[in-house]
C-alpha cells in the first residue's frame, strides 16, 4: 500500500463524495429503515454479548447519535436493557429475552452481521461521481506507467486511447505475448483513491461489496488529508485504491449475478459489482465453464447502456451503474468466439504479437539484471541463432524469464557458479518445449 497524493485524488470527485455521503446524524439520514437497523443492532448484541457504545460504533460504523436513536427504539420495544457499567467503563447494552428471540428471527431472515449497509440509491450516485472514465489517460501517463516494459509504441498508444474511450477492450494474440501481464499493469494508470461501501441495502436485502481480495484498503495515515474520515465522510465507506478484478477459466455465470448463500443466508455481490470504478479483466477468454457466446450475451446490455440488471430471485431486479474498464484477453481467434456483429460492440481489439530481435534483447537484458547475472552478448547470439532460428521458433516475451530461470536451476543443481553456458541454455530449451519427435 502507498499514500495517495493530492495530485492523484482529484478535488472535484473528493468534494462530490463528501457532499454525497456525509456522516449521518439520525436514522433518517442513514437512508435505512428503522427495522433494518434495529435488526442489525440486535444481531450484533446476539453475537457479541453485552456491548458498550464504542464497540457498537466500531461494529456498525455509525455515529453514536444514530445508535442512541436505534437503542431508544429497542428499549421502548423491550428488546434491550441497560446493564450498567463494568469495571468503571461505559454503559453496556444487552438483549432481553424478547430481544434474543427477535435477534434469532432476524438471523433467519438475513445472516449478515457487519457494518451498516449503504443505501442503494446513494450508492448509484457514488459510483457515478467516482467514474473511472474520467479521460485522464494520456501519452505521458502511459509511458510513465509502462516504463521498463517492452511494448511497441504504437500498441501502447492504441491501449491508451482505448482506456479513455469508456468502451470494452479485447486483447488477443498468441500465448505468452504479455496480454495478462499488461492487463494487470493497467491498474497503475488509475492510482486514485475511491470510497467503497462494506455493503449496500437493496430493499430488505444486504449485499456485501467490500472484498479484501479485490479492494486494497488505505489506512488513515496513507490517505491524503482531504480523504480522512475525520473530514466527515460516512464511515460505512472504506477508502481504497481503484479495484482490479481478474478472472480466468474458473469464471462461471453464477459469479456474474447476485448470489444468495442459503447456509449463511447472505447475499454476495457479483464480480463486476465489486470491480465498480475499477478494472475487470476476463483472462483466457473462451476457456470458461460457459460457452463464450453466453458470456458475451451477459455483457451486451451493460456494455451498451452502462448499467447492469442484477437478479435477486422471485422476479426482483436491481439496476446499478456499470462503471469499469472491461478487458477481455484471449489466445484464441476472436472470430471463433463471436461473430463480427457482436465484436463490433467491443470498441477496441488490440493484437499482441511476437517480438522483434531488438525487443527480445531488451527483455533478455532486463531478466539478466533482475536475476543478478552478467549479460553475455555471445550467449544471447547463440540463443537467437542456434536455438530460435534453427528451430523456427517465434520470439515470445515470456521466454527470456523462463529459459534463464531454468538454466540457473540446472546450475544450482550442479553446484556450479559463474556465467551461464550455451549448454545450460540448450538444456533449458529441451526441457521447456515439448519434443515433438518423441510423440506419436
Amino acid at each position: 500500500m502507498y499514500a495517495v497524493s493530492d495530485s492523484d485524488a482529484y478535488p472535484s470527485e473528493r468534494d462530490a463524495v463528501q457532499r454525497l455521503a456525509p456522516q449521518p446524524r439520525s436514522i433518517a439520514e442513514t437512508g435505512l429503515s428503522d427495522q433494518l437497523l434495529a435488526d442489525l443492532l440486535c444481531k450484533h448484541l446476539h453475537e457479541g454479548g453485552a456491548l458498550d457504545m464504542s464497540r457498537l460504533v466500531e461494529r456498525l460504523t455509525l455515529p453514536g447519535a444514530v445508535l442512541e436513536e436505534v437503542l431508544g427504539l429497542l428499549r421502548k420495544d423491550g428488546r434491550i436493557e441497560v446493564l450498567g457499567q463494568h469495571n468503571g467503563q461505559a454503559l453496556r447494552y444487552g438483549l432481553t429475552e424478547r430481544g434474543r428471540n427477535a435477534a434469532r428471527a432476524a438471523l433467519e431472515r438475513s445472516g449478515y452481521v457487519g457494518a451498516a449497509p449503504f443505501p442503494v440509491s446513494t450508492y448509484r450516485s457514488l459510483v457515478k461521481v467516482q467514474t473511472i472514465h474520467h479521460g485522464r489517460v494520456n501519452a505521458e501517463r502511459m509511458r510513465s506507467s509502462f516504463s521498463g516494459v517492452v511494448l511497441a509504441d504504437d500498441l501502447l498508444d492504441q491501449l491508451g486511447v482505448a482506456l479513455n474511450s469508456g468502451r470494452a477492450i479485447m486483447l488477443y494474440g498468441p500465448a505468452g505475448t504479455g496480454k495478462t501481464y499488461i492487463s494487470a499493469r493497467l491498474a497503475r494508470l488509475f492510482s486514485e483513491a475511491i470510497w467503497v461501501p462494506y455493503a449496500i441495502a437493496v430493499n430488505d436485502a444486504v449485499v456485501e461489496i467490500y472484498d479484501p481480495q479485490i479492494h486494497q484498503r488505505l489506512d488513515e495515515d496513507e490517505q491524503s488529508p482531504s480523504l480522512l474520515l475525520s473530514e466527515g465522510v460516512d464511515r460505512r465507506l472504506l477508502c481504497c485504491m481503484r479495484p482490479l478484478a481478474v478472472s480466468g477459466g474458473e469464471l462461471s455465470m453464477e459469479q456474474l449475478d447476485i448470489r444468495y448463500d442459503p447456509f449463511s443466508r447472505r447475499y454476495l455481490a457479483p464480480l463486476q459489482l465489486k470491480a465498480s470504478n475499477g478494472l475487470f479483466v476476463i483472462d483466457d477468454l473462451g476457456r470458461q465453464r460457459m460457452p463464450p457466446l453466453d458470456l458475451f450475451n451477459r455483457w451486451i446490455v451493460p456494455m451498451e447502456e452502462k448499467r447492469d440488471f442484477l437478479n435477486f430471485g422471485g422476479g426482483q431486479q436491481c439496476a446499478l451503474p456499470f462503471d469499469m474498464v472491461l478487458v477481455f484477453s484471449t489466445n484464441l481467434n476472436p472470430l471463433e468466439l463471436a461473430d463480427e456483429a457482436f465484436l463490433r460492440r467491443i470498441g477496441y481489439k488490440l493484437r499482441f504479437n511476437y517480438l522483434r530481435p531488438l525487443e527480445y534483447e531488451r527483455l533478455w537484458r532486463q531478466e539478466t539484471e533482475r536475476l543478478g547475472i552478467a549479460f553475455d552478448p555471445h550467449l544471447l547470439r547463440y540463443v537467437l541463432h542456434d536455438l530460435y532460428e534453427a528451430e523456427g521458433m517465434p520470439l515470445v516475451p515470456c521466454h527470456p524469464r523462463d529459459l534463464l530461470s531454468m538454466a540457473l536451476d540446472r546450475q544450482r543443481y550442479a553446484q556450479r557458479s559463474g556465467p551461464l553456458t550455451p549448454d545450460d541454455l540448450q538444456w533449458a530449451w529441451r526441457n521447456y518445449f515439448v519434443q515433438l519427435e518423441f510423440l506419436g
